[in-house]
This record gives structure tokens, C-alpha cells and sequence, in this order.
């Protein structure tokens, strides 16, 4: 690659040799990048774990974890019913 001046200028078959080698070194370089950038072939393997954390980050970032615990905590003090009118509910708490 000519990045220095040159005290003549290039002819142009000069110029077209110059041009392919850059593009052959070009072509070589994507080549190159497309194989690190193949997250098909990195994530296939390790998919189940993937998906298995996929799942967790965002039953986590939905509050999944706080609901379930009010759920779980909600059921031990809940006491039975022992009238309902409609909507009301008269419980017996123990």
C-alpha cells in the first residue's frame, strides 16, 4: 500500500496491482472476522444453559421472585371461610 509519497506517480497497471493485492488482503481480513463473530457455532453448544438463564434473569427482572414469596407467605396466615355474600368473605384466622 502506498502511504509515502512517491517522487514519481504510479502507472496504472501499477495502481491495478496494488488495488488487488489490498482487496485479496481485505477479503482475507473479513474472512478472518467472520469466524471469531459466529455466535451460532459458540452459543449452539451451550444452548440448554442459555435458555436456562434466559429464563431466570427474567423471571428475576419481572419480580417473579417477590411474588411467589408473597404467594407462599400469604398462604400460612390465610384462614378459612365461613360465610361468603358476593365479594365478601367472612374469614376465621387462626
Amino acid at each position: 500500500m502506498a502511504t509515502q509519497m512517491q517522487d514519481h506517480p504510479q502507472t496504472p497497471p501499477e495502481l491495478r496491482r496494488e488495488l488487488a493485492a489490498e482487496r485479496e488482503r481485505l477479503a482475507e481480513s473479513m474472512e478472518r472476522l467472520r469466524g471469531s463473530l459466529d455466535v451460532d457455532a459458540t452459543v449452539r453448544p451451550r444452548l440448554p444453559l442459555v435458555l436456562v438463564g434466559a429464563f431466570t434473569v427474567g423471571f428475576v427482572l419481572s419480580g417473579g421472585i417477590g411474588a411467589t414469596m408473597r404467594l407462599l407467605a400469604r398462604r400460612g396466615r390465610e384462614g378459612h371461610a365461613k360465610a361468603r355474600l358476593g365479594r365478601l368473605v367472612l374469614v376465621e384466622r387462626p
